[in-house]
């Protein structure tokens, strides 16, 4: 069977690194650029597993240092990356531009944004919006929307299945299907609900869905 290639090499690793420091833009990369890296990152332990006369203790070493410095520079290269990007996300949800160069992003980098962008809007629309009104922000965040001690899996389970909505009418505190606890909300609130429960008080005409732009 003829051996895969292998994109990755240190040499690779170390020069991306360099060019990701050195330019306030992210870089393009190879979409399968994580993937060759578990290659190479796999295929350097399996040299440590061999049980070769010839693979004397220096080199075992060499090879030990190599996967050692690929680990931090894998993960110098992400958080440099997931900076730039946090940065994007920010000027996005600012602006609300659409005129900005994401053709660098990989899969997962586009799925960050997204929700970087998300979460910037909602807590931006829920904080200028109550405070203008003379609301405390705070209040409207700590004790109306969802627990913020939730875990984060089980926040982004529920990211999808939420809506952000403005109170028409007072709405007392209330329990959902798991026992968790909501509001009391006044008039004018601004919360993010499940959509189960969105759906239920937009159909009663207690809220509006805030649907982002």
């Amino acid at each position: 069977m003829e051996a895969k290639e292998i994109n990755i090499t240190y040499e690779t690793l170390f020069e991306i690194l360099k060019r990701e420091k050195d330019t306030a833009d992210l870089q393009k990369l190879d979409l399968s650029f994580f993937d060759d890296f578990v290659e190479y990152l796999n295929e350097k332990k399996k040299l440590l597993e061999k049980e070769d006369s010839l693979f004397s203790y220096d080199e075992k070493k060499k090879v030990e240092k190599q996967i050692d410095n690929a680990r931090r520079i894998i993960k110098d290269i992400y958080e440099r990356r997931e900076k730039k990007i946090m940065g994007i996300a920010l000027i996005k949800s600012r602006t609300k531009s659409d005129v900005m160069d994401k053709s660098a992003f990989l899969e997962h980098e586009k799925r960050l944004f997204n929700e970087i962008v998300k979460t910037l809007d909602n807590f931006r629309k829920s904080i200028i919006h109550n405070a203008t009104l003379g609301k405390r922000p705070s209040e409207a965040i700590e004790n109306k929307g969802i627990r913020a001690d939730e875990s984060a899996a089980k926040d982004a389970k529920q990211e999808s299945a939420t809506k952000l909505v403005r109170f028409l009418h007072i709405v007392p505190k209330f329990v959902g299907k798991e026992l968790e606890e909501y509001g009391p909300f006044e008039e004018e609130d601004i919360a993010n609900l499940p959509s189960e429960i969105a759906d239920i008080l937009i159909g009663k005409g207690r809220v509006e869905e805030i649907k982002s732009q």
